[in-house]
């Protein structure tokens, strides 16, 4: 999207079934998992710029040996820093120790990194300092192997208070006010309870406690532990925890808003949480990469067993459908289907509104990510160009001469490369407040392809504050001197802050947000913005189960091309002599195209859990109040 805002994490798991030494003889290497971890990481740099953590447990150590590893950065480039710094640590210990060279055992128990079971994260911070403790994986330290906990996830918690007050009862002294933190300390209780009843039990048959560690190991009941700690926990989230001695999982919140996926053979059980990720990092076809289903939580045990259980009961999906517009990776073969048909869908409007002009037309995209959809919304326009040729050719086919309908067959849809990213710039930019003029430099365009009797095109992902095209975009494209600049959004006008991962949690930075209220001004309707003030108020001590989402009276006197117009007088300015148009996706052809992926609160209000109703409200009041305050 035009308009840079921070969204997803992304979370890579892999477990080892095999002993090291069969790695070791198959591949070549002993490093095979730190190998993996690295691309399942890097293929998912799409997902965090802020920070990338890794962990490793190595099973089946004496004891006295160092079996967690954990490194974590938030280096400019952090996934290379890593791994950078893993390589010169290995490539140090096998210098220094010949003898290393081809012994697997003395590889593992004297090299860190190197082991069966990895946790590798990537961050982008929706909110709090981008500073290494905020780094995932979490680790949680205790000399009992079992004890010892590891947490990494792609999640926000709407109701993070509550989760802290709830550890605050329980008798422990959170160090802070986090998601993350919360989330961690409560699986942590139930662990240690678990393992406490597990010890008595061992106890009552005469164990000693050396005795009773691997029982309690084996029949550690992850189940019981993920049910007890997600009680009450509201919002979206994929988490993935590891245990000391070598049990593993990964859970998806009932909604499944956020994504994970996994793969299983007889060498490996890895999961991520893009799919073709894992398609090419192990070279498997698409139909063996399982989706974690809503709810349910991967148990890995220690020794390889794997099982998918229901820890809560699922709700109506509502995956994020920002996965398929943006988020994620197009190179999925569904996601790339169905960023084209979002593109195909706009088409009619497009057409509406050049008038079926498409021999003055040059259709183009930015930024780069939204080029699936243009490939979409051109192949319709050709298709639709066909239709008017052979109807043309129908029509005229007693007079047409040979050479009127090779000029007819010669007519294709124009389409150029108009806008070219300058990266390096936006990094530059990105770090200075005062940054308007640098702003409209961003993007460097393609001269003497526009004539000034052409409509320009562009397609966008989606428009969020429309800050970028306002300082930016609008303003280079008119220097091509166009008759008409139509702005298309593959996705439908955001109305809404999320609350489940993505960095939109102020109403007033959302430009379809704004554009109502210029809407409700200019037609005497701002006392709605009074009334749904008084209703949120009086919501603020309802239970979440009764809040409902009193934002959307701000937009229900509105057609949705009534705020795509305003959005348009609002961007433009008198500077741009070009007829400026914005054209938004429909709610229903957003629905079409991504079938499988129905969660548009953003788009629609829809909350599919009851706090994120109560984050727009608290959204909303903060607004009105002018309190420049997160709603979550």
């Amino acid at each position: 999207m035009s308009d840079a805002i921070k969204h997803e994490c992304g979370i890579a798991l892999l477990r080892l079934k095999k002993p090291l030494e069969f790695y070791k003889q198959k591949y070549g290497s002993a490093f095979y998992g730190i190998q993996k971890m690295y691309l399942l990481m890097e293929k998912q740099h799409n997902r965090g710029q802020d920070g990338a953590g890794l962990a490793s447990i190595k099973l089946d150590v004496e004891p006295g040996a160092r079996y967690i590893s954990r490194i974590r950065s938030t280096d400019a480039q952090p996934i290379q820093d890593i791994f950078t710094q893993i390589n010169q640590r290995i490539n140090e210990e096998m210098t220094q120790h010949p003898e290393y060279a081809e012994n697997v055992a003395l590889q593992k128990n004297n090299i860190p990194y190197i082991g069966e079971l990895f946790l590798g994260h990537v961050r982008y911070g929706t909110f709090g300092k981008n500073s290494i403790e905020s780094v995932h994986p979490f680790l949680r330290q205790n000399n009992w192997m079992h004890r010892n906990l590891i947490v990494a996830g792609n999640f926000n918690m709407t109701n993070v208070r509550e989760l802290f007050n709830s550890l605050v009862e329980l008798g422990q002294h959170p160090k802070e006010m986090a998601d993350t933190v919360t989330i961690m300390e409560k699986i942590g209780h139930f662990l240690d309870e678990e393992v406490t009843d597990l010890y008595q039990q061992c106890k009552n048959d005469g164990l000693s406690k050396r005795e009773a560690s691997p029982i309690i190991a084996a029949k550690l009941d992850i189940v019981k532990i993920l049910k007890r700690a997600s009680r009450g926990w509201d919002g979206g989230y994929a988490m993935a925890g590891l245990f000391g001695h070598g049990d593993a999982f990964v859970f998806r919140d009932p909604a499944g808003i956020r994504p994970a996926y996994f793969y299983e053979d007889e060498e490996i059980i890895v999961v991520a949480s893009e799919r073709p990720v894992i398609q090419t990092v192990f070279n498997v076809p698409f139909d063996k990469v399982k989706e974690l289903q809503p709810g349910n939580a991967l148990i890995i045990k220690k020794n390889g067993l794997v099982t998918e259980s229901e820890i809560i009961a699922p709700t109506i999906k509502k995956a994020c459908s920002f996965e398929r517009i943006y988020f994620s990776r197009g190179s999925d073969a569904e996601i790339y289907q169905e960023r084209k048909m979002l593109g195909k869908l706009i088409l009619p409007l497009v057409l509406d509104t050049i008038e079926s002009d498409t021999d003055n037309t040059v259709f183009s995209y930015i930024p780069n990510t939204a080029e699936t959809s243009f490939y979409g919304m051109v192949e319709a326009a050709q298709d639709f160009l066909n239709q008017r040729k052979n109807q043309y050719i129908l029509d005229h086919r007693k007079t047409l001469t040979k050479e009127k309908l090779e000029e007819i067959l010669s007519v294709k849809i124009r389409t150029e490369k108009i806008a070219i990213k300058d990266a390096k710039l936006r990094t530059f930019i990105t770090e200075d407040s005062s940054r308007d003029d640098l702003v409209a430099h961003v993007y460097d365009i393609t001269y003497g392809v526009i004539q000034p009797t052409d409509n320009l095109v562009v397609i966008d992902d989606s428009i969020v504050r429309g800050t970028t095209l306002k300082m930016s975009i609008l303003k280079m494209l008119d220097r091509l001197n166009p008759k008409k600049i139509v702005i298309v959004s593959s996705a439908p006008q955001i109305r809404y802050p999320d609350c489940y991962g993505i960095d939109m949690a102020k109403l007033e930075t959302l430009v379809a947000f704004r554009a109502a209220l210029e809407l409700l001004r200019e037609r005497n309707l701002y006392h709605i913005v009074d009334e749904v003030y008084q209703q949120c108020l009086a919501q603020e001590k309802f239970k979440d189960i009764d809040v409902v989402n009193a934002v959307t009276a701000i937009y229900k006197p509105f057609q949705p091309q009534e705020i795509s117009n305003k959005i348009a007088t609002m961007l433009s300015s008198d500077e741009i002599n070009a007829e400026v148009k914005i054209i938004f996706q429909s709610i229903e052809n957003l629905h079409a195209a991504c079938p499988k992926n129905l969660g548009d609160w953003y788009f629609t209000g829809d909350y599919p859990t009851p706090g994120g109703n109560r984050v727009v409200n608290k959204a909303f009041i903060n607004f009105y109040e002018g309190k420049d305050d997160r709603a979550y």
